[in-house]
């Protein structure tokens, strides 16, 4: 494992450690069945993401109002919003998570890096529609079966979303009982970006799950590129949450479809 997924990892245990699961509320979660929502939608599915830090990048934006920028994302045509709940490297909350759930319906995926079932209570708790799982923590043995998780998450009412960045890890991911895979162009090890992840993961590939591609989409260009290599969907969060005007950004992106 690289130092940058061994820190991730620490850091969720840390989280743990300190409390930030554990979660008093109890929030119904969206009734809008998302797969079915992409599938349906003649413009670029979106799925937007609240976060305020990465690793890569440091401070992305100053933490204000996450309620206001979920907002303006939903204005602009995203149909489901991504949360970051890590608050260590990524400056996340579940708070900021409960705080948009009681405002918005669309469907949520708590973005954090789990290792642990208390974290997919939380997800519950505070009224996910869908979790992350990462494959390549669970490929390189380093976290229990991901059948495990997958099979928890279900059980809890939440679907799960398997992110995964190589051609092995896809192929993986597709062998579990995810709801959603996600290709993150974004390598883990090196956090170097290459938006043609997605389409040498996918050339040749006879996909039966909606795929989203995620990581280092910027502008409808790229979009489009990534439709015509066979992504359903897009998760952004980086250059929208630099943007200072978050609505017409995700406007524009909506409509490159």
């Amino acid at each position: 494992m690289s130092q940058v997924l061994r820190k991730l990892v620490e850091n969720s245990h840390k989280a743990i450690s300190d409390g930030i699961y554990e979660i008093s509320e109890s929030l119904p979660r969206s009734e809008t069945d998302l797969v079915m929502a992409i599938k349906n939608n003649r413009h670029a599915s979106l799925i937007t993401e609240v976060k305020f830090a990465s690793p890569s990048l440091g401070t992305i934006r100053d933490i204000s109002d996450p309620v206001k920028i979920a907002k303006a994302m939903v204005q602009g045509g995203a149909i489901a919003l991504s949360v970051l709940t890590q608050p260590y490297m990524f400056s996340g909350s579940p708070k900021y998570f409960i705080e948009i759930r009681k405002q918005l319906k669309v469907p949520m995926l708590m973005k954090d890096i789990i290792v642990d079932k208390i974290q997919i209570d939380a997800a519950r708790k505070i009224g996910a529609d869908y979790m992350l799982l990462i494959q390549s923590l669970f490929d390189a043995r380093h976290l229990k079966d991901i059948d495990e998780f997958v099979e928890y998450g279900h059980k809890q009412g939440l679907k799960v979303l398997i992110e995964s960045h190589t051609r092995k890890e896809f192929e993986n991911s597709l062998e579990s009982g995810a709801d959603i895979i996600g290709i993150n162009n974004r390598n883990l090890d090196t956090l170097e970006i290459d938006i043609n992840t997605t389409k040498k993961i996918l050339d040749g590939f006879d996909k039966k799950r909606i795929v989203v591609s995620e990581s280092g989409i910027k502008s409808p260009d790229d979009i489009r590129f990534l439709k015509g290599c066979g992504a359903d969907a897009f998760l952004i969060g980086s250059s929208i949450m630099k943007n200072q005007d978050i609505e017409q950004n995700v406007r524009s992106l909506v409509n490159a479809i």
